[in-house]
């Protein structure tokens, strides 16, 4: 039943987290939008948003992202015959390219504050397209959890899959803004 409750937090974090990074990254985007506008409303809009992301990360993404660690931490301790799954190595693995993506994010808003109110240089496709680095871990890890050993069998099927679905994303982000443009 204890196992059960922790894997319940577990989720229930880990969809808070993801909520604040995909957030987050959409922050960046809209500070970035700022960049033509006119310098008094630029100015009030790139506090603001500076304001939004800082309480975003400080009050959601990173208390959700400890307490999700933590839930799955202890869920390993409960049931470390998790560690002998080969679905679940590369479970874990995936959550190190999220370890890598939660740091970039953390830099990115660490220069937004440095930044005070200036450009960012990422252009703005760039960002949307990062955006979705989230969406597809979130999108490994699930399916990684649910197929589990079927995914091992057929891991080349999920990650051509991944690369498939990755180009179609960052090709309709690349038409929309192209056609935004027009």
């Amino acid at each position: 039943m204890l196992y059960t409750i922790i894997k319940a937090l577990h989720i229930i974090f880990m969809v808070s987290y993801f909520a604040g990074i995909f957030y987050l990254v959409r922050i960046f985007v809209y500070y970035k939008d700022t960049d033509d506008f006119a310098d008094e409303k630029k100015k009030i809009l790139r506090e603001q948003y500076i304001f939004m992301a800082r309480r975003l990360w400080n009050i959601i993404t990173v208390p959700a992202g400890v307490i999700m660690t933590v839930c799955g931490i202890t869920m390993i301790l409960l049931n470390f015959g998790l560690m002998k799954m080969p679905w679940f190595h590369l479970k874990l693995t995936f959550l190190v390219g999220l370890a890598f993506f939660h740091y970039w994010a953390w830099r990115k808003l660490l220069l937004i504050k440095k930044l005070n109110g200036e450009m960012l240089s990422t252009s703005n496709v760039k960002l949307r397209q990062i955006n979705e680095i989230a969406t597809f871990i979130l999108f490994l890890v699930v399916f990684t959890v649910i197929l589990k050993s079927s995914v091992i069998e057929y891991w080349w099927q999920l990650i051509t899959g991944f690369f498939v679905l990755v180009f179609l994303i960052m090709m309709t982000v690349k038409l929309v803004n192209k056609n935004k443009k027009k």
